[in-house]
């Protein structure tokens, strides 16, 4: 199943994404369900987070996000989970 996590950082964190990136790759690596990934912007600046999950179901999405170390630092002011079918690509 596919899952994109849309995640909007909190206002004025840049430097959280920043201090917490290195932890946040490796554990994309580590975990191997991410298919696609990058950073929202908002001009030049990050501003979130765009992943594309592949996993079991709905909770494993869950947790996935509930342990990224960028939610476990508390980057982002939200975070949508939303099945996701692809078409092209």
């Amino acid at each position: 199943m596919l899952i994109a996590l849309i995640a909007r950082d909190k206002d004025g964190a840049l430097q959280t994404r920043l201090d917490n990136r290195a932890a946040h790759l490796a554990y994309i690596e580590e975990t191997g369900v991410v298919a696609q990934a990058g950073p929202l912007l908002g001009g030049d600046a990050m501003i979130g987070s765009l992943i594309i999950l592949e996993v079991e179901d709905m909770a494993a999405a869950q947790n996935w996000a509930d342990n990224d170390p960028y939610a476990k630092a508390g980057l982002f002011q939200s975070v949508d989970l939303i099945a996701w079918k692809k078409v092209i690509g």
